[in-house]
């Protein structure tokens, strides 16, 4: 039963948007969580920068053979998955679903998780760091360009010549976060729990902000039972799909166990961290609601897929020496 307890911070989503759903925010109130959400996108990405070592990420590209298939994975395998998915009837899977089910294909890996399974099935932890890293400085920019090619025209919101905006009020802060962090780089490191409070705390508000603006345009009045169920299925063979793809394409290229380990792992997930509020920022508050729907169930179906996964290859391991 511990493999399937849910992550605790998904659980404060659940409750955030149960919150939305009963008391929504509206009017001035709305236009102030509005002001609010802008600032905190600003800080997450502010810290992202921050946080992440360009040169551990930028000294880990000798590995460029395993970068470059969880890149491929990231961003080439999953958006055409995605692409496929997004051809659903509406009858089967409404459209701003599909079109959360692509956002969510086009977004970068996780840090953390894809680093943490890495470490508990005994791969190579080190290619993990840099490759996960990797992803989320090319996810700044592939992101929010691949939604404008692959969303626009189709309903989602995106204007395509807003594109280099867009980059830029996400890009922006990044960077200063990485000048910065020279000078705060340590003190970010000794105060990382506080700090992960934050990131939490901007994220639950970008998403009561998301759902309060879509309950005032009756997103729920658009969603069945039938349709969450879908999307669930929609979700779990998504990922089943690509931990296959992973798991065979990189024995096929002759990696050793430990690279493949994590090629699965960082190949596999999808960032629900910098996924949230790029969705603010990417598309009109009505549509983030139903938007952000797929991400959320994805982040936790990947977590209690990944765990039991990464403890069976800790167990194959110490049955059979690498």
């Amino acid at each position: 039963m511990s493999r399937l307890r849910l992550d605790p911070f998904v659980l404060a989503l659940l409750a955030t948007v149960g919150v939305a759903t009963l008391l929504p925010a509206s009017g001035a109130v709305a236009g102030g969580f509005g002001v609010a959400t802008t600032i905190a996108v600003g800080l997450l990405f502010f810290l992202y920068g921050a946080r992440l070592s360009t040169q551990e990420a930028l000294e880990g590209l000798r590995h460029w053979r395993l970068h470059a298939v969880v890149l491929a994975a990231t961003f080439v395998l999953f958006p055409l998955l995605g692409l496929a998915l997004f051809l659903l009837p509406p009858s089967i899977l409404p459209a701003q679903l599909a079109a959360g089910v692509l956002f969510l294909a086009v977004l970068p890996s996780t840090v953390q998780s894809s680093i943490a399974f890495t470490s508990i099935a005994r791969g190579n932890v080190a290619a993990a760091i840099c490759s996960a890293s990797l992803s989320n400085l090319a996810g700044i920019v592939l992101t929010p360009l691949l939604v404008a090619l692959l969303l626009a025209g189709d309903g989602a919101g995106v204007d395509g010549s807003a594109v280099l905006g867009i980059v830029l009020q996400l890009l922006a802060p990044f960077v200063a976060g990485q000048l910065a962090r020279r000078w705060i780089g340590g003190w970010i490191t000794r105060h990382a729990a506080p700090l992960k409070l934050l990131d939490r705390g901007s994220i639950l508000l970008v998403v009561y902000t998301a759902f309060s603006a879509g309950m005032t345009e009756g997103i729920w009045h658009r969603l069945d039972l039938g349709h969450l169920l879908v999307l669930v299925v929609v979700c779990c063979a998504l990922l089943a799909t690509v931990l296959a793809a992973t798991g065979r394409g990189a024995r096929l290229l002759g990696f050793a166990r430990a690279d493949r380990i994590t090629i699965v792992f960082c190949g596999s997930k999808k960032s629900l961290a910098s996924g949230l509020p790029m969705a603010t920022v990417l598309f009109g508050h009505a549509q983030v609601g139903l938007i952000v729907l797929p991400l959320m169930l994805f982040h936790q179906i990947q977590l209690i897929v990944c765990a039991t996964l990464a403890r069976r290859y800790a167990a194959e391991q110490e049955l059979v020496p690498a």
